[in-house]
């Protein structure tokens, strides 16, 4: 049961292009992947901004550097490892945000200046929708997981 791709289940029939038409989901996987590559743009513009110190800027490039590969591998083959890979990160990624927005990112500061009411306010709304983009992430994942193993079956 280690299979890394679907193909049996998403294989098909083939146009009169001669093209190999989907049997499988087609919308769902690119909806996983381009949330995905909105996810890791968004930690390249962050880390390119120079909002965060350096070592949480380099930090952000790995991180989107890791996910680049799912994205492609959801677009192109919707391979159920790239999917797990993805779901678990986002997870991850979803509760150190959550972590920061409760408080217990200590020295997790904006600009290297101290927090002023309305800067610790909008940085809030950040977390959230950072949150947000990472739980949606997770979720379309792992509901496409459950949707290409019910089709394999």
């Amino acid at each position: 049961m280690a299979a890394t791709s679907l193909a049996a289940a998403t294989a098909g029939s083939t146009t009169a292009a001669g093209r190999v038409r989907a049997k499988g989901p087609v919308l769902h996987p690119r909806l996983v992947a381009l949330v995905t590559a909105v996810s890791c743009g968004a930690h390249l513009w962050l880390a390119l901004s120079g909002h965060h110190a350096v070592w949480l800027g380099v930090l952000m490039v790995a991180l989107a550097a890791v996910c680049v590969p799912c994205t492609v591998h959801i677009w192109r083959h919707c391979r159920l490892g790239a999917l797990h890979q993805v779901t678990a990160a986002a997870v991850a990624m979803a509760a150190m945000h959550a972590v920061l927005l409760l408080g217990g990112g200590a020295g997790h500061v904006h600009g290297g200046a101290p927090p002023s009411s309305a800067a610790a306010d909008s940085g809030g709304t950040q977390l959230l929708l950072v949150i947000g983009l990472e739980l949606a992430t997770a979720l379309l994942a792992a509901t496409l997981v459950a949707r290409l193993r019910r089709l394999a079956v």
